[in-house]
């Protein structure tokens, strides 16, 4: 019998912990969803148009993201008198970068394409979490750079795995990583986000991106105009012939 009611008490512990752990990640996407603007402002988020730039070597690149919920993607890049572009949609995408020697649009690989998808969410994965289908266990707290972050682990739907760093005062994400394949090899890429600006439309967005461009390699953006909700040519998600 005090066999029987040790293992009751070791199940009950473990069980409890696991609905600790599952509450707390909960707690923390609720607060960081309510820290951006409320998740009613961010569903009512159809495209968002971002114009930004960055020093890579010496050369200035500017740079357009346009998307377009759940419908596709594109990189407008401007560098040395030249525009490249890379489209993602839910079933193609194009990739055409005249200063790689590119000259014609060349389709993306498979993996690629189903790398990016998760891009095309515009809402990001901890928004209804579970209803997309992702799972999040939170990992405890950690330190970014000299700030104290909640550490969140993200498996997404399709079987990527990110890991978040929310800031513990702000609840903004500070820090985001997950394995990307590149050249048949993974890696892990870390961007940070900072200077978090309110717009019109009642939510925050990060102003400020370091982006990983390779190994030990990372290029500091600035995002100079966001604009909401603005219409959005469906062509521009079509390689131009």
């Amino acid at each position: 019998m005090k066999t029987m009611r040790f293992f009751s008490m070791l199940l009950l512990v473990c069980f409890s912990a696991t609905s600790l752990f599952a509450q707390t990640a909960d707690e923390i996407i609720s607060k960081h969803i309510a820290a951006l603007g409320d998740a009613e402002n961010w569903r009512k988020i159809n495209s968002v148009i971002q114009v930004g730039s960055m020093s890579v070597q010496g050369a200035d690149i500017e740079m357009t993201m346009t998307g377009v919920h759940k419908v596709g993607t594109r990189q407008d890049i401007s560098l040395m008198g030249m525009t490249g572009y890379q489209i993602v949609t839910p079933t193609e995408g194009w990739s055409f970068m005249p200063f790689q020697g590119q000259a014609t649009p060349e389709a993306i690989t498979a993996d690629d394409l189903k790398d990016s998808q998760d891009g095309l969410d515009l809402h990001g994965p901890l928004l209804d979490y579970a209803q997309k289908g992702h799972t999040v266990e939170f990992l405890g707290k950690d330190d970014v750079d000299g700030t104290e972050a909640f550490k969140l682990k993200v498996t997404l739907k399709g079987g990527k795995v990110q890991t978040h760093y929310l800031d513990t005062k702000t609840y903004y994400i500070i820090k985001s990583v997950e394995t990307r394949n590149a050249n048949g090899q993974e890696m892990e890429l870390a961007t940070s986000y900072s200077n978090y600006t309110k717009l019109p439309e009642g939510i925050w967005m990060p102003m400020s991106v370091s982006i990983p461009l390779g190994p030990g390699f990372v290029a500091e953006m600035t995002i100079s105009k966001i604009e909401i909700n603005k219409p959005v040519d469906p062509s521009v998600f079509k390689p131009a012939k």
